[in-house]
């Protein structure tokens, strides 16, 4: 799993390539956490077009996120979807906490 990060104004966007699963899930928690912190970003936009995989410690990962982010009274969004990880999502429930956008721009607009 490769992070690559963007910060526009206080939003920090970043780009998963690979695979988020337990033999990686705690490294990249603690990389986003740090990163958020460090960079004092307000909101999160989750892109996810070279994913390749996620399993229930990627969930863990997402939603972790989401819930440091909203205390911080900020919004999580993921944008660039792949259909194999639309569907973890649909069937995990994350779009009930989590807005799907279909581009970085319209995301950064209503964030």
């Amino acid at each position: 799993m490769q992070l690559k990060y963007e910060m526009i104004d206080h939003v920090l966007i970043v780009k998963f390539t690979g695979e988020l699963d337990h033999h990686v899930a705690e490294e990249i928690r603690g990389e986003l956490d740090e990163t958020i912190a460090q960079k004092r970003m307000k909101h999160l936009i989750l892109d996810l077009s070279e994913m390749t995989f996620m399993d229930s410690s990627g969930i863990g990962v997402i939603i972790g996120r989401y819930k440091n982010i909203t205390k911080l009274g900020g919004k999580v969004a993921v944008i660039n979807v792949p259909e194999k990880i639309n569907k973890i999502f649909k069937l995990a429930g994350l779009y009930h906490i989590i807005t799907k956008y279909s581009d970085k721009n319209e995301a950064i607009n209503c964030m």
